[in-house]
This record gives C-alpha cells, sequence and structure tokens, in this order.
C-alpha cells in the first residue's frame, strides 16, 4: 500500500504520543456556533459534563476563564457520538457571553484548551480567543474556534480541524500583523505536509490552500476566501528536515 494512503489512515487512528500544536481546515460537520448573551433558559440545561479552560489570571482580563458544558451526547445508528456543549465565558465571577457548539466524532477523553491571540507570540491581551478540543494523542483530530470577545460582544470568526503527527499533518496558520494586541485585518491558510508516492520517509509535499482574508467592519469580522474551496494553490516538495527548518 502506498505510504500516502497509510497518512490518510492516521487521522482515524491511535498513537500514543503526545499532541503536537496544529491547526487546520473548515469541515462541514461541525456546526456553527449560537452565540448570545447569557440569559434564563440556560439555566434549564443541565450539564453532563464541565470543564474550565484557564485563560488568564489577571483580574482586569476581559476574559479570565471558559466553562465548556456538556449539554447533551447522543450516538447515531452508525454508533457516532455527536456532543453539544455550551461555552460560558467569564470574566473573574461574571459570566459575559455564551456560545453553542456541536461536535461529530466525540472521543472519550478529549481535552479542551485554550489561548488568547491569534499565535503563542500575540500579545496576552489580545481580544483574539483560541479554543481547541480533541484527544491529546498524535494522529486525532483537532477541532478548533476562533472567537473575538470586544466591550461584550462575542463572534466566533473562524473554526476549523487540525490534526499533526510526528511532524506530518495538517492545520491553519495566520499570518499579517498577529503579534500585536487586535490587528484590523489578517490572513491564514491550510498547511498540509503528507508523504510523496514514492513512498520515501524523508521527502513530503508541503501544500498551502483555502487562503482567506480578515477584516474588521465596525465591531464585526468579516471573512473572504481568496483561493478556490479545497484547492491547493501552492505545491512543494520538501525534505522533512527542509520543511520543519523554516519554523
Amino acid at each position: 500500500m502506498k505510504l500516502k494512503y497509510l497518512f490518510i489512515l492516521l487521522v482515524f487512528t491511535s498513537c500514543q504520543k503526545e499532541q503536537k500544536t496544529a491547526q487546520t481546515a473548515d469541515l462541514n460537520h461541525t456546526q456553527i456556533p449560537e452565540i448570545a448573551v447569557s440569559d434564563t433558559k440556560e439555566a434549564e440545561e443541565r450539564s453532563l459534563k464541565t470543564d474550565t479552560i484557564l485563560l488568564s489570571n489577571e483580574k482586569d482580563a476581559e476574559v479570565t476563564h471558559i466553562l465548556a458544558n456538556l449539554i447533551d451526547q447522543k450516538a447515531d445508528k452508525d454508533s457516532v457520538i455527536t456532543s453539544k456543549f455550551r461555552l460560558d465565558f467569564y470574566r473573574n465571577k461574571n459570566k459575559t457571553a455564551s456560545s453553542k457548539v456541536s461536535i461529530r466524532n466525540y472521543e472519550k477523553g478529549s481535552e479542551w484548551n485554550g489561548s488568547n491571540g491569534l499565535t503563542y507570540t500575540s500579545d496576552k491581551n489580545s481580544s483574539f480567543i483560541k479554543i481547541d478540543f480533541g484527544y491529546p494523542a498524535c494522529g486525532y483530530t483537532y477541532e478548533n474556534y476562533l472567537y473575538y470577545f470586544k466591550k461584550g460582544n462575542l463572534q466566533l470568526v473562524h473554526q476549523w480541524q487540525s490534526m499533526s503527527d510526528s511532524g506530518w499533518g495538517t492545520w491553519t496558520e495566520f499570518m499579517g500583523d498577529v503579534s500585536g494586541k487586535d490587528p484590523e485585518n489578517f490572513y491564514c491558510k491550510i498547511v498540509s505536509y503528507g508523504p510523496t508516492d514514492d513512498d520515501s520517509e524523508d521527502s513530503g509535499i508541503v501544500t498551502y490552500s483555502d487562503s482567506t482574508s480578515f477584516s474588521l467592519k465596525g465591531n464585526h469580522w468579516k471573512k473572504k476566501l481568496l483561493s478556490a474551496k479545497d484547492k491547493p494553490y501552492f505545491e512543494k516538495k520538501m525534505t522533512f528536515n527542509e520543511f520543519h527548518r523554516q519554523d
């Protein structure tokens, strides 16, 4: 069997290693979250499980932590589990906003993580909040969400999936002036690095796809796809070491 087909199978199998940070493209099976300021109806939704996503220890931070509440979980006829979560955004003890997400192919033992900023080098007081959810091992698919919270308004700006396995995988890379607190324009692209057709373990193919621009209009972010959906606009063969030396 060609190595590239084995690479595809890694998405659906586990290997007990640490999950590397990676990010990738939107897929249709994750529903767009419904966003609303907290109301009395939410009190009627019983949480089956609650996880805490710590974002900041600073008391004056816009969002200090998020409570991820599992509110429903069902399996279809093929035993595929869909889980519904309510994400409650808090500033210290005060809930400021909520968002609902529905995740298909739930893996027992999956964990939530979060951070401020578009990248790990961004200003930690950024109004952008990145959240990911997945099983903490290589070869598993992660759900990723980018929120923007400012002056009491919450918006889901982008969502995507990612997978990484020992340096191979697919993720989303954010570009532009992303090191500051609140840029008004930025870009992202999907980066994939997978094996070649010649079964070489030292070389791979890197592709870029789904180039997307984001711009702030008033208090609302708008995004525009700049390349053909799901179609690579760049492709290059590179050795494993060459590819990772770029970082």
